[in-house]
């Protein structure tokens, strides 16, 4: 194959244009628990039922998720752009951002924000680690129901994570 010169710009407006949703992550190990805000996640199978996510190399949640296998996604009203945003920043869970959101822990003892539309707890089935992210499969063993409603996307939000 031969080497082709990438337009920066024009891949940076495409890949931008993929639509997102905004989540809430939760991952626990041990007595510490930690959330981030999740924005490359997709349904991947009916049967099993999985989903993908996609979490920075370096971050805090992405070694606790590979040592515990497991990961809980909280999905968002589309009202909820505040809550995301406590999220967003690098920091440990306990003692700081949970403050904000009030959680129980799910079947899986993973964290499910009491305000989120609901969760899903997975058990972890695959990951590929290749550049900046590792992609996360994850098996849904659990789902809660908190209400029903229109979920956040990013596109809405008028924040920018991709390109």
């Amino acid at each position: 194959m031969t080497d082709v010169a990438l337009d920066a710009a024009a891949k940076k407006t495409l890949l931008r244009k993929i639509p997102h949703g905004v989540f809430i992550c939760g991952v626990a190990e041990g007595d510490e628990v930690n959330g981030f805000t999740a924005s490359w996640v997709t349904q991947g199978s009916f049967e099993p039922p999985l989903v993908v996510m996609a979490v920075r190399a370096d971050s805090t949640s992405n070694g606790m998720i590979q040592r515990s296998g497991r990961f809980s996604l909280n999905v968002l009203a589309a009202d909820q752009k505040d809550l995301a945003a406590v999220f967003f920043k690098p920091q440990k869970g306990v003692g700081g951002r949970f403050d904000a959101a009030p959680f129980q822990l799910g079947p899986l003892g993973l964290p499910v924000l009491d305000d989120a539309l609901g969760a899903v707890e997975c058990t972890l089935v695959g990951q590929v680690a290749h550049g900046d992210h590792t992609v996360f499969v994850g098996e849904v063993k659990s789902a809660t129901l908190h209400r029903d409603a229109a979920a956040l996307e990013l596109a809405a939000t008028g924040w920018q994570y991709g390109g």
